[in-house]
């Protein structure tokens, strides 16, 4: 699989033919609806296992490395490149196939290793040249073969339950874990029912562990009284458990999410409290729990969303949590991608201070948003677009699509039919590749999306490339 960028004047036959495949693949691929009509700056998905590459005029090494997801010096090297500057079109590259490291952490063992990245211990052997294998150390890096595949879970949070069976249809084979959003907890403990069952059992049909979500939301959105309401009350707490357990047992539901956001600060050691209880029922009971946590950057952030969720004590009593890495660029906020990679960076990097990285699911946003400008706060709110939506727009006004190597997200403005100018964020192929080094990188468990809802059909194809899709 590779990633390439539109530029101007190329066709999908062209890009077909230089890559000896068919034009359908490409489009399959990533759900093209009109072949004719491509967007320069648009990314891309090429479907192929080639491991050359035909240079092109005003092709650089650096772009051609990051547009198969390897190293420079791996090309340089496999290619004997005397210099690096001087490659011209036509030129035949060999690419060769991505490995990556491993650190070896306590406890680890060979047989662990290769079972966590779908190897075996004696090919970890050869290419490392160990001799004993009993003589690995902490912080020691491993490099692991070509072809390696790490082992990751995955979580979908789901909110169009009406359409819940033909998504989980598609993409039950890349999920761990579904979640329907949600079940909301009422101030005297008892649930808003869900409509939830045509979603479990398409789940179920495609070996997909189903994840019971609750949240202290009312009306349209997250709400601290109800969660000073639950967090205040032992007796409420009781009762929320008790219903949960009710509820996971008739429904079929495996574990427990708990969303809770925007908990008054003063309401952190009663947040920690509850989850203790929740954890010593819910474990007796075997189920499992997790917990969504929101994006800190260090013990001492302060606000609303951010104060009451204390990273150590849910890394500590919870099987895992997700990391909600994304909304930086929010629907009421101005214009920004939606997760830019250093703002996830500084998250991930506390995160693995506090939390083990085996329990950590790294949030990954599936959409992107279009604002309308001049952005006025408290006025201003922008719509929510998949990555077709936002090509379409950029095709429809004829503009190119740009991308921002710093926060690793494509974007662009157009006039529409009105008058009025909007500044379009989204994500796209380079934007999944970049994430899913991210997991690689912190060797987290795997990732969470939010949401299902939109299509993203190269974020499947990325994801195939790199792992191997741990099931329950």
């Amino acid at each position: 699989m590779i990633i390439e960028v539109i530029r101007r004047g190329e066709t999908l036959w062209a890009l077909a033919r230089r890559y000896g495949i068919s034009v359908e693949s490409i489009v399959r691929a990533n759900d093209i609806p009109d072949p004719n009509r491509l967007v320069v700056g648009q990314a891309l998905v090429v479907p192929t296992t080639t491991r050359f590459y035909i240079v092109k005029a005003g092709d650089t090494l650096w772009e051609i490395a990051n547009r198969h997801a390897v190293s420079l010096p791996s090309i340089i090297r496999a290619n004997n490149i005397q210099n690096a500057a001087q490659i011209f079109p036509g030129q035949r590259l060999f690419i060769p196939i991505s490995s990556y490291p491993y650190t070896v952490r306590p406890g680890d063992t060979l047989w662990r290793i290769a079972q966590l990245n779908g190897t075996s211990v004696r090919a970890i052997q050869q290419v490392n040249r160990i001799q004993d294998p009993n003589l690995l150390y902490p912080g020691q890096t491993l490099v692991m073969p070509e072809g390696s595949r790490r082992r990751i879970e995955t979580n979908g949070y789901l909110t169009a339950l009406g359409r819940g069976p033909e998504i989980i249809g598609r993409h039950g084979r890349d999920l761990t874990y579904l979640s329907p959003f949600s079940y909301r907890v009422r101030t005297d403990g008892t649930l808003v029912p869900l409509n939830d069952t045509a979603v479990l059992e398409a789940a179920r049909a495609q070996n997909v562990t189903p994840m019971m979500v609750i949240t202290n939301t009312r009306d349209s959105g997250f709400s601290s009284d109800v969660a000073h309401a639950i967090l205040t009350s032992t007796a409420v707490q009781d009762r929320v458990i008790s219903n949960v357990l009710s509820t996971m047992r008739t429904k079929g539901y495996a574990g427990l999410n708990i969303d809770f956001e925007y908990v008054y600060p003063d309401d952190r050691d009663n947040y920690n409290a509850f989850l203790q209880r929740v954890v010593s029922r819910l474990h007796a009971a075997n189920y499992f729990v997790s917990t969504a946590l929101a994006p800190k950057v260090s013990a001492a952030m302060t606000g609303l969303l951010y104060a009451a969720h204390d990273y150590p004590t849910h890394g500590r009593l919870a099987d895992f949590v997700v990391l909600m890495t994304y909304e930086w660029g929010w629907a009421g906020g101005p214009p920004r991608a939606i997760s830019p990679i250093p703002e996830m960076r500084r998250v991930l990097d506390y995160a693995v201070t506090a939390i083990p990285r085996d329990k950590i699911l790294m949030g990954f946003s599936t959409y992107g948003r279009d604002w309308p400008l001049p952005f006025v706060a408290g006025e201003t709110r922008a719509t929510s677009v998949s990555e077709q939506q936002a090509v379409n727009r950029a095709a429809r006004y004829n503009v190119n699509i740009a991308f921002d190597p710093i926060s690793h997200a494509p974007h662009f403005r157009y006039r529409d039919e009105n008058g009025r100018m909007h500044e379009v964020w989204y994500e796209d192929a380079r934007t999944a590749a970049a994430k899913y080094q991210l997991v690689k990188d912190y060797q987290f468990r795997g990732a969470s999306y939010w949401v299902l809802d939109f299509p993203f059909p190269q974020n499947w194809l990325i994801l195939r490339e790199n792992f191997t899709i741990r099931k329950r």
